[in-house]
């Protein structure tokens, strides 16, 4: 058979190209034909799913501190994950979410620009701050350089500017209180936007993604794409389904948010409309409705071994997953 191995990353376990790679072993030492595609939605990972890293520079952090943050750049097309340099991972457990800033993010795109990049990939997702997108957009001052430049934003979320606060802020570290407090802001902010930039970013779906980054970054021309859709166009994953006998995606953990412009979700939708047969492997799941089987590590392992080695029961997964099918 000739499969594609398409999955996002297992959270805390495995990335998404180790993940490809388990899979596809031992699919291939029992003489199946293996495209290995590692995916992702715009959030944590879509670096690395788009040839990671080839490029560090410091930047601020989300609460001040300097830090080394890794992107891309080739044939003049960046791509930037904002985590790297904005990310809720660089602050562990000081987070501040009324104080916590994308200055560093837009710090990025200036050094993309100042490198020579016409085209900027943003993937948002995994982020610590709550600020519209304003400190980007300092970072970025006089934005009139980014005429001409080509931003696409990739989120992985639908959520509106304003609601980012009462959505988002509350893993980021947020008491009720902080979250009245942000969401006042916000509002703020919209009203700031049409004033400085003429555009309304309070109904833009998805919007809010990275507490409103994505919102910000519409103010000065960039393009909103589903995450899933960019990378999957970046990565050939319809080519790659044509002519596909099967099709294996699975990511840490499946809950009804897995079939709203996630990976598993996406990965199903391009491959139902090839009428090619899908199936996931994923690390734990909710008991939810899936248009596709899904084998979960958790039920198939125990909950212990899934995580201290997942690698091992994804590969011992995969011949399994493509009997589901």
């Amino acid at each position: 058979m000739r499969v594609v191995v398409a999955p996002d990353k297992f959270r805390g376990t495995l990335d998404a190209r180790a993940a490809a790679d388990a899979i596809a072993r031992p699919l291939r030492a029992a003489g199946h034909e293996v495209i290995e595609l590692p995916m992702a939605d715009g959030g944590e990972g879509t670096l690395d799913a788009l040839g990671g890293a080839n490029r560090v520079t410091t930047v601020s952090g989300p609460l001040g501190d300097p830090v080394d943050a890794g992107w891309r750049l080739e044939s003049r097309r960046a791509v930037i994950e904002m985590a790297r340099a904005s990310g809720l991972a660089l602050v562990g457990d000081d987070t501040d979410a009324v104080a916590a800033s994308t200055y560093g993010t837009g710090e990025l795109i200036a050094a993309a620009l100042d490198a020579g990049a016409r085209e900027i990939v943003v993937g948002l997702g995994g982020s610590a701050t709550t600020d519209g997108g304003l400190g980007a957009l300092r970072a970025l001052y006089p934005t009139p350089r980014l005429r001409g430049v080509r931003i696409s934003v990739a989120c992985d979320v639908r959520t509106t500017f304003v609601d980012a606060a009462a959505v988002f802020a509350p893993q980021k570290g947020a008491t009720p209180a902080q979250v009245e407090l942000l969401t006042r802001r916000l509002e703020r902010l919209v009203q700031v936007y049409v004033d400085d930039y003429g555009v309304d970013v309070s109904e833009l779906e998805g919007g809010g993604a990275a507490g409103g980054l994505a919102g910000g970054l519409a103010c000065v021309g960039a393009e909103l794409v589903p995450g899933v859709e960019l990378v999957a166009d970046y990565v050939g994953l319809e080519d790659a389904l044509d002519g596909a006998d099967a099709v294996i995606t699975g990511e840490g953990a499946l809950d009804a948010e897995s079939f709203d412009g996630k990976v598993v979700g996406g990965v199903a939708e391009f491959a139902s409309g090839l009428g090619v047969p899908a199936v996931a492997i994923v690390g734990d799941r909710e008991d939810i409705p899936s248009p596709i089987p899904v084998l979960s590590l958790v039920e198939r392992f125990g909950a212990t071994r899934a995580v201290e080695d997942a690698a091992s029961c994804v590969a011992e997964s995969a011949l399994e997953a493509l009997e589901m099918i």
